[in-house]
């Protein structure tokens, strides 16, 4: 038997069909008995990988995940007689994948088209089982563990829809990632499940977390958080930093996994994530970073409908490590090309076009994307997450076409990334006035459980600095700084010390690169206090000129001199210019 019941069809006895037209990645053959919906399938007689999307009268429609030069009408079509499935296990962590979850590595130059999919690898993981035969399990129970994973703890669980009587359990000892180590009310039980891509995996409920993801990026931790379980959309033209942002959070937001989807992304720009995943240092273990990473490289030369099933497979890895009780961000990078992808085969079939081209579906489809991200309560009672954060590529920076509206509509958090900022080196360019996070209340309670009250006023200060320095920019661009009352200088002032000593940060920095909470809300009440001793000043009677004429300089540079964890340093350096200010007063 299977390991999940309804997830497998046997295909003995399955007549091949053939192939009635090739347009692209679109083939359409003919309908046989028993074939069904998202079902697997092998064109041709090199057994390129397809899924059926469409079933229409006597004509099946497929989505062909490989090159379709060559193919011809009459050629056969073998239906699999299961879903578009990958195999998932401990083989996962430190690797490198196409969209389909074929293994990269040792694939020469180009990977066959005849690879197999979701293959098991050739390593062997030691296996230690948890239960005794006999004994009684449910669904999501561990009935062993796995050594030798690395960083992250790997279980094998008693698979969904399964429970009962634990019949055979194998021994400890080295098993590959498909040998059965176990049987459960007459189910195998394999070391590496195989699960369909497009179907989420049960949880017992979805639970509201008051805990955010740290990212330690400052603008992101400070102004614009994120909850574990949440969806963010990181939309931006090009050059405005979206690569290097998402590269920041996968190497420092503190999730037990990370699952990076570059998602047509150029081959370059995969190259230098893996090459970085591989030399940075964790700071967890002290050992690479990669090793609790699944890298899935879809890049742009590689067949395009493989993007559209890149953000299923990456999906389904993150909830099979969520069903564990881990904590695991997928970085999609970018939803855009993939949404490209979904308008290439829908003009392929014909279908009739919406706004700019997109199917009429595109809004449901991201929504379906983005509804996979939640935190849970596990089959097992373990509690995980799966964050999702996708970036968004609008042609010539349009937020308002289709993909970027839409994505808008569905996720909890928006880091949209400012032209401007990017071109006057601010990074990371996130807009804090473009920019918005759903989660602040439900995040403040948290702040307040965890000892720091004071963050959602800190958090509003600041954001209420920025807006005022914003609404002033103009009007100083018209008539000049100093045609302005002193409070609206010291205001402009104000909103140049938060960007310059707050907001901007380095991610070539070793000291900066990484901010921790602490460090973040040290350079913000440093940045508060030294602006409101500022307008005390200029409030007395102090010019606004010779206030401006201080040397801000040990504070801007905070960021950069002081450690990622030294708020003690931060403080010193405000408790400094404080005291210069003073002098200033008398």
């Amino acid at each position: 038997m299977t390991e999940s019941a309804g997830i497998h069809r046997t295909s003995l006895g399955r007549a091949a069909c053939r192939i009635l037209r090739v347009t692209g990645p679109l083939v359409e053959v003919e309908y046989t008995a028993g074939i069904a919906m998202h079902d697997q399938v092998a064109i041709g007689p090199a057994g390129l990988p397809g899924e059926v999307v469409a079933i229409t009268g006597d004509v099946v429609t497929v989505q062909a995940y490989e090159y379709t030069g060559g193919l011809a009408p009459g050629q056969p079509v073998r239906p699999e007689g299961r879903p578009l499935s990958v195999r998932l296990g401990p083989q996962l962590l430190g690797g490198i994948f196409d969209g389909l979850l074929r293994p990269l590595a040792g694939a020469g130059d180009w990977l066959l088209p005849t690879a197999q999919l979701g293959a098991a690898g050739d390593g062997v993981w030691a296996f230690s089982p948890l239960v005794a035969g006999g004994e009684q399990v449910a669904e999501g129970q561990a009935l062993g563990e796995l050594r030798g994973t690395g960083p992250v703890p790997v279980r094998v669980l008693v698979p969904p829809g399964c429970g009962g009587t634990v019949e055979e359990i194998a021994s400890a000892g080295e098993h590959p990632p498909d040998a059965v180590v176990a049987v459960v009310d007459g189910v195998d039980v394999t070391l590496g499940p195989v699960w369909p891509v497009r179907r989420p995996r049960p949880v017992r409920e979805r639970v509201r977390t008051r805990e955010a993801l740290g990212t330690g990026q400052r603008v992101i931790d400070l102004l614009f958080p994120v909850a574990r379980g949440g969806t963010v959309a990181v939309p931006g033209g090009f050059g405005t930093g979206k690569t290097m942002l998402l590269q920041q959070i996968a190497k420092w937001c503190d999730a037990d996994v990370i699952v990076y989807v570059g998602c047509g992304e150029r081959g370059n720009e995969m190259a230098d994530v893996i090459t970085e995943l591989s030399e940075l240092q964790d700071p967890r273990t002290g050992g690479p970073l990669a090793d609790r990473t699944v890298t899935i490289a879809n890049t742009s030369n590689m067949p395009m409908m493989a993007r559209e099933a890149s953000v299923y497979t990456g999906m389904t890895v993150a909830e099979y490590f969520r069903d564990m009780g881990l904590d695991v961000v997928v970085i999609a990078d970018s939803t855009s090309r993939w949404a490209e992808a979904l308008r290439e085969f829908a003009s392929r079939t014909g279908a009739l076009p919406a706004e700019e081209g997109y199917p009429a579906g595109l809004a449901s489809s991201i929504a379906a994307f983005y509804e996979r991200a939640a935190a849970v309560t596990t089959l097992g009672g373990d509690r995980g997450s799966v964050t999702v954060i996708g970036a968004v590529s609008p042609p010539g920076g349009d937020m308002t076409e289709p993909v970027t509206a839409h994505t808008e509509r569905f996720v909890r958090c928006l880091w949209t990334l400012d032209r401007d900022l990017a071109y006057a080196r601010h990074y990371p360019a996130v807009s804090w006035a473009g920019s918005f996070s759903r989660d602040v209340p439900v995040l403040a309670e948290g702040h307040r459980a965890a000892g720091d009250g004071a963050w959602a006023l800190r958090r509003d200060r600041v954001g209420g600095v920025l807006a005022e320095a914003d609404r002033l920019a103009d009007l100083v661009d018209l008539i000049g700084i100093t045609a302005l009352p002193p409070r609206e200088r010291i205001s402009v002032l104000a909103g140049r010390l938060v960007r310059e000593g707050v907001l901007q940060q380095s991610a070539l920095s070793p000291r900066d690169a990484y901010c921790a909470p602490e460090k973040t809300a040290a350079l913000a009440d440093a940045v508060l206090a030294v602006v409101g001793r500022c307008r005390e000043l200029v409030d007395s009677g102090v010019p606004a000129s010779t206030v401006e004429a201080v040397d801000f300089g040990p504070l801007v540079r905070a960021r950069e001199e002081s450690g990622p964890h030294d708020a003690a340093g931060v403080a010193a350096r405000r408790d400094a210019l404080l005291a210069g200010l003073e002098e200033v007063r008398s």
